[in-house]
């Protein structure tokens, strides 16, 4: 008996240990310290939903969190019209390809390919659920320098703090008309804020090879987020 509480106990602070495990920049993301980027060129989102909207709500939001991060984006549009006159808009034919001539003509260190693969937006729920793969390579060696992927559920739903029934019906009411009408820029702005959030500070940061040693998250996620 007490050889099986003995074992039981070992099992559970194995458990807590593993749980407990604490990720750091540095730790998860080696390669952006060796070789620090300093300007990315955002590739075309490669869409595997059946909403073929998604490619253009993540391609117009992922510039804003990646100079907030203190890097040089390429202009996405200025690069958009030189991928679709290369005949290149198709970002999946690069992804396990030669990056160099992004660097020769981009003068971009690094290529940022995402690859969507579920989008689904829910009236009864109130969410928008989307599943997604971020992966930025170097267009030097073509090593992969960050990558992240998981869901991540934007909650969409309105809480008045009305009491009652009639409260609850009102709340239910508002949360569905929110989630029809907003704006799914708006949720992949969220989505890559959050994805993008344990990306190493680049050179135009206040924090540039200061944050080696910063908490971060698993490189796969399961999260909910709130408008």
């Amino acid at each position: 008996m007490k050889k099986l509480i003995y074992l039981g106990l070992c099992v559970f602070l194995l458990s807590s240990c593993e749980t407990a495990k604490k990720f750091t920049r540095e730790g998860n993301y080696p390669a952006m310290y060796a070789e620090k980027p300093a300007t990315i060129l955002i590739m075309p989102p490669i869409n595997r939903t059946v909403n073929v909207e998604a490619k253009e709500y993540f391609y117009t939001s992922l510039a804003a969190p990646l100079c907030e991060k203190g890097y040089y984006v390429i202009s996405p549009f200025l690069a958009m019209e030189t991928l679709k006159s290369e005949s290149a808009y198709d970002a999946e034919m690069f992804l396990e390809g030669n990056l160099a001539p992004f660097r020769n003509v981009f003068g971009a260190d690094a290529a940022l390919f995402t690859i969507i693969n579920e989008w689904k937006k829910s009236t009864i729920g109130n969410t928008i659920k989307v599943n997604i793969e971020y992966i930025l390579k170097s267009t030097t060696n073509n090593e992969i320098l960050f990558n992240r992927k998981g869901t991540l559920t934007v909650d969409l739903s309105i809480n008045s703090s009305s009491a009652g029934i009639l409260g609850v019906l009102v709340d239910m009411a508002a949360s569905a008309i929110a989630t029809a009408a907003t704006d799914k820029v708006v949720a992949a702005r969220r989505c890559n804020s959050f994805s993008l959030y344990d990306l190493p500070d680049g050179k135009y940061s206040s924090k540039f090879e200061l944050d080696q040693k910063t908490p971060a998250d698993g490189k796969e996620f399961h999260a909910t987020v709130k408008q």
